[in-house]
């Protein structure tokens, strides 16, 4: 049931990312300065959150390239 309710969570997430404003969808105006893409950035979290759970993890893609940039030895 929780791999049911993620897997849903996920698929509604990207849904909401691919096109965010289904007119009555739209949970925060973008015309909003600094408030209004926080319902994308939910989103995005949420569906990378639900990627991993399935093992599929691209929340560290610049984790390396990170790492090594602050510690170049």
């Amino acid at each position: 049931m929780k791999k049911i309710l993620i897997a849903i969570i996920g698929i509604l997430a990207g849904l909401y990312l691919i096109y965010p404003s289904f007119g009555i969808f739209e949970l925060i105006p973008d015309n909003i300065p600094f408030v209004g893409n926080l319902d994308e950035v939910t989103a995005t979290f949420l569906l990378l959150s639900s990627l991993a759970y399935f093992g599929i993890d691209v929340r560290d893609v610049f984790g390396n390239w990170w790492k090594q940039k602050k510690n170049p030895s």
